[in-house]
């Protein structure tokens, strides 16, 4: 196995031109395990550690630059506000040394299912910056997953970062696991309220082979707010909205039996996530409209 490790983003980029099949490994805490287990043994590591502007984000006025190597624990620690979604999904990463070392273009290079950054990314809107010897494009994050563990990334580009919008309501992210840290995730959910454009977005995780939207479920709630005009008045929701927006949710889920759950249990469960975490992120978005009011 020969390791090849760039000093600048240009001989990282001229090294996977010439060595398409090279693994990129920033962080290291998923390819690592599957070498470590002989799931993977790959001609050629491209180490990205000695590049900066991996790690570096930028706040701009609509969205978050994220670099492909941002830690998650970074994440949690400055990106809160922007983005709130992904930095719940952090916090459910591993342990605090992984939390340390991974980061999001790991999660989208490995495109594995049960990525615990896809549901919130999915949920934000996110863009997926990808480059190669060739030039820059962006890649829609409802693009990006294309099979199990596989991604739309040709074999010379390399992600460079990712475009998260920043919220401009509540999001949610929670995870259901066997046990509280070091664990896969049996399902995940995440839901983002965008008031701003009055639609609500969901990310779906480890509940179908690749990470989804529920969209029947979210053009269901974005069609009952509006319809009820909630959005201005902030009244409570009914509760048959509730009930059929984690039916929708559950149903979106094309879920497989293995040793974490079985189907039945995933598609339930996302069906549970859904209906909470929209109680959670409408009683904020109402608690937020109060605070304005009283201003």
């Amino acid at each position: 196995m020969d390791f090849l490790r760039p000093a600048t983003w240009e001989e990282a980029l001229a090294a996977k031109a010439a060595h398409p099949t090279a693994v990129p490994i920033a962080g290291g805490t998923d390819v690592m395990v599957e070498i470590n287990f002989d799931h993977r043994r790959p001609a050629q590591l491209l180490d990205l550690n000695r590049i900066a502007d991996l790690t570096e984000w930028e706040v701009g006025e609509d969205s978050v630059r994220l670099g492909a190597s941002v830690p998650y624990a970074q994440v949690m620690e400055h990106l809160r506000a922007e983005l709130p979604g992904l930095a719940l999904a952090s916090h459910t990463v591993a342990s605090p040394q992984i939390r340390n070392r991974g980061g999001v273009g790991g999660n989208l290079g490995t495109a594995s299912p049960a990525g615990d950054a896809h549901p919130a990314l999915l949920a934000a809107g996110a863009e997926v910056e990808a480059e190669s010897v060739r030039g820059s494009r962006r890649i829609p994050i409802d693009a990006f997953y294309t099979g199990v563990k596989r991604n739309a990334l040709e074999p010379d580009e390399l992600i460079r970062a990712v475009h998260v919008t920043k919220a401009a309501g509540p999001q949610q992210y929670s995870k259901v696991g066997t046990r509280n840290a070091m664990v896969i995730a049996v399902c995940a959910f995440g839901l983002a309220l965008h008031p701003d454009t009055r639609t609500v977005r969901t990310g779906v995780g480890s509940a179908a082979p690749t990470p989804v939207r529920a969209k029947a479920a979210e053009e269901f709630l974005t069609a009952a707010l509006a319809e009820d005009g909630s959005w201005d008045s902030g009244a409570p929701l009914a509760p048959s909205v509730a009930a059929r927006f984690a039916e929708l949710a559950a149903g979106a889920c094309n879920p497989i039996d293995d040793v974490r759950g079985t189907a039945a249990y995933r598609r339930h469960a996302i069906g549970v996530l859904a209906r909470r975490q929209l109680g959670w992120t409408w009683d904020q978005y109402r608690g937020a409209r109060t605070l304005e009011g009283a201003a």
